[in-house]
């Protein structure tokens, strides 16, 4: 994670995300910043990807909502997620910036 208008991102250790697809449903979990553990689920229909997802955070309890991230790709080829979100319960959206980590080869 690059950026949060829901939290301070911390650049030494951001929250990271794994992304997993086939045929449409995506899938996956994160962990970093204020959360223990995240998990989601949810689809993609070409660049724009649909999800709900829930974390249980540092500081006790859980937060839960839904996003739609826009695909786009940096000038050095890698993956960027412009994501759109919304806590349950709470009508504050929220935007986040993730960029690709390249794997380490």
């Amino acid at each position: 994670m690059v950026s949060s208008t829901a939290s301070a991102v911390d650049p030494e250790q951001p929250t990271a995300f794994r992304y997993w697809e086939s045929d449409g449903v995506v899938w996956g979990d994160y962990e970093g910043d204020t959360v223990t553990v995240g998990r989601f689920v949810g689809s993609r229909e070409g660049d724009v990807v649909t999800i709900s997802y829930v974390h249980a955070l540092k500081a006790g309890g859980r937060a839960g909502g839904q996003s739609v991230s826009r695909v786009e790709r940096e000038d050095d080829g890698r993956l960027r997620l412009v994501e759109e979100f919304q806590f349950e319960g709470d009508d504050t959206r929220h935007v986040s910036v993730c960029t690709e980590v390249p794997s380490a080869s």
